[in-house]
């Protein structure tokens, strides 16, 4: 993207909007400058920063898919850590949302040190906490001390993966960005599929008589293969003109998101005691505050943690609005899907991993399929690939009501496939969508607000959906309450598709 100098935001009075200094230079469009010089502009020819190579490539992309793995590979483990170490459904519902807490709260901070001290110094940084934080998880003692770990490496997690957005954004251009960011989006939703296929395995193959701890302790070795490449391949990036950390806004997010998602993680498998209701009340006027702290932030010459003009770039916009119900049934799909095939039908992780495998190699497929598709279609690709997953979705829903409990992962399959095809066909240009006009010199905080909003909806998902699908099973038969719920995330998938007939032609 062409870059204008930054406004200085030192001069008293002074209201500094990047969004305001891009808004008349986007790639391929018309605009007037501030002269009103009707101009064209076109894509940059080369990256803003250095070049990312094939090995720097896969190296971000092998770190993209650690955090995000791990959101899920430990799903078909709770059982066994439940057993081993005596843990009950609240405290093991704790390591699942201790890691998913915490990775959401940080993310935009994460991306914040990244402009400033530079993308791939916070890479190695954020690759060496996440696999001394999965050995801590690996060799924990106790349940409690389990869920501290998990803690630390979402933290972790929200140091590494804002880092491979913005460094693919900053270091790529053109053709080359469009490919990277579609790997980027068919990494991100093969880690979340894989995540529950390899947490199986490594569970059922008790490897080295680890068990469940495999799960956390077969990171170390790839962060040790991915550090050493990141030193060789990964160029360093950073802001051109680094702003202070806004923490009066970080506070303010933190409390925000630690609000809505704690007592949503947490609160079905508690009970829902009274600090979960207290909690939620204190979202909208947290979120309320922090939004008001950074809008006059902004107005003041400052430089806020998540710009209010950066939101008013359409793509980025509307690209996010679709991310929450695409993300949310996602989230809720794979929690329903888990608890219905190990506890419902009483499947092994290894035959409910099987389940999912469809699912992966069909959005893997489609997601090789996109760039092409994309350059033909643009944007009406997301439209289509939610009408094939609503397809898919209704396939599996006729399947387990008309079925249950006569199900296996051979029923399943043809539904799965469909429902992967779909989502493949959405994510990976979704990303390409939101990040399309996010200047490269703010890379860390549109990565960083795009992954934070992915990261809540799946935590909405999980709670919502799951909590739904729950309620349903324990009044009657889990196949109709599977149905129920896989209907209601059609309908989602078709709002999806319907909104997406607002996005921009153009992919970016």
């Amino acid at each position: 993207m062409l870059m204008r100098p930054a406004c200085p935001s030192g001069e008293p009075g002074a209201r500094h909007s990047w969004y305001q200094d891009e808004k008349a230079l986007v790639p391929g469009r018309r605009g007037a400058d501030r002269r009103g010089v009707t101009t064209t502009t076109t894509p940059l020819a080369r990256p803003p920063g250095p070049a990312l190579g094939p090995l720097g490539l896969f190296t971000v992309l092998l770190g993209a898919a650690l955090p995000l793995v791990d959101f899920f590979i430990v799903n078909v483990a709770l059982p066994s850590i439940g057993h081993d170490l005596g843990a009950d459904e609240a405290l093991l519902e704790l390591v699942v949302a201790g890691y998913g807490l915490s990775y959401a709260v940080l993310l935009v901070l994460g991306g914040r040190l990244g402009d400033l001290h530079g993308r791939r110094r916070l890479f190695l940084a954020g690759l060496v906490a996440f696999g001394v934080t999965s050995l801590l998880c690996g060799v924990a003692p106790t349940a409690w001390s389990l869920v501290a770990a998990r803690v630390a490496q979402g933290a972790a997690a929200a140091l590494l993966l804002p880092q491979v957005l913005a460094t693919l954004h900053s270091s790529t251009a053109g053709a080359g960005r469009a490919k990277a960011l579609g790997l980027y989006g068919a990494t991100n939703g093969l880690a979340f599929v894989s995540g529950q296929i390899l947490g199986g395995l490594l569970v059922a193959a008790d490897v080295a008589g680890l068990g469940w701890r495999a799960s956390f302790l077969v990171n170390v070795p790839v962060v040790l293969l991915a550090l050493p490449l990141a030193r060789r391949a990964v160029p360093e990036t950073r802001a051109a003109a680094p702003a202070p950390l806004d923490v009066r806004g970080t506070a303010l997010l933190a409390v925000a998101l630690t609000a809505l998602l704690a007592p949503l993680t947490e609160g079905r498998a508690a009970g829902w005691p009274p600090w979960t209701w207290c909690a939620l009340a204190a979202f909208p006027v947290a979120a309320a505050a922090f939004w008001r702290t950074e809008r006059r932030t902004e107005r003041r010459g400052g430089t806020p943690l998540v710009p209010p003009s950066l939101l008013r770039l359409a793509p980025l916009r509307r690209g996010l609005v679709l991310v929450l119900p695409l993300s949310g049934g996602f989230g809720g799909f794979m929690l329903v899907v888990a608890v219905a095939l190990q506890q419902g039908l009483a499947l092994g992780p290894i035959a409910s991993g099987a389940a999912l495998a469809p699912m992966a190699l069909a959005f893997f497929a489609a997601s090789l399929a996109g760039p092409r598709l994309v350059a033909r279609w643009g944007t009406r690709v997301i439209p289509a690939g939610a009408l094939v997953q609503a397809a898919g979705l209704g396939m599996l829903a006729w399947t387990a009501w008309r079925s249950w409990p006569d199900l296996s992962p051979w029923t399943l399959a043809p539904g799965m496939a469909v429902a992967g095809l779909g989502q493949g066909l959405q994510l990976p240009v979704l990303f390409r969508v939101v990040l399309a006009e996010v200047p490269a010199d703010r890379a860390g905080v549109g990565s960083g607000v795009m992954v934070t909003t992915q990261q809540a909806a799946l935590a909405l998902g999980v709670a919502t959906l799951g909590s739904l699908f729950l309620s349903l099973a324990a009044r009657g038969s889990m196949g109709t309450a599977l149905a129920v719920t896989l209907l209601i995330q059609l309908l989602l998938a078709l709002l999806t598709g319907a909104y997406a007939l607002r996005l921009p032609r153009a992919a970016g």
